[in-house]
């Protein structure tokens, strides 16, 4: 089955999942998170098949979010580590958690601390310039111009 391409949508959110919004894309980003940089090690951790492993990793490659380096040990041996652009999905990948663990109940054994103090993270929140935290229902959707967005088009 062909994935759905949203290249035409002229949607930011779209464009994220373009280059990573499929069931493992995040999932070989995280593991890459934890320090994993080799196929093998990919593929054990996570459990996928080895097609559908050099599939992401080639997409996440092409995308910039991660990059193949040859570490030429014993001949040609690669390893994949995240782009400035991959570790900036940290955000993302750390929300979807804490959304998960609060509306599926479910955690798993892996906590997030903060490597200096060993705190728990705080929820991950959107803020105003001013830094007070906002929801959906504090903020508007406009265009470019200031427009509401519902009266565009």
């Amino acid at each position: 089955m062909t994935r759905k391409r949203f290249d035409d949508m002229g949607c930011s959110v779209a464009c994220a999942l373009n280059e990573v919004g499929d069931w493992w894309s995040l999932l070989v980003v995280k593991q890459a998170m934890l320090g994993t940089r080799r196929f093998v090690d990919f593929q054990h951790s996570l459990g996928i098949a080895k097609n559908i492993l050099c599939n992401r990793l080639s997409r996440l490659v092409d995308n910039g979010v991660m990059v193949r380096v040859d570490v030429g040990e014993h001949g040609k041996r690669y390893e994949y580590r995240l782009t400035d652009k991959g570790r900036d999905l940290f955000t993302v990948v750390t929300a979807l958690r804490q959304w998960s663990e609060r509306w599926n109940g479910e955690k798993d054994a892996m906590q997030l601390v903060d490597g200096q103090s060993g705190e728990a993270l705080a929820p991950v929140v959107v803020n105003n310039q001013q830094g007070k935290a906002l929801t959906v229902r504090d903020v508007r959707f406009v265009d470019e111009d200031g427009k509401p967005w519902e009266d565009v088009g």
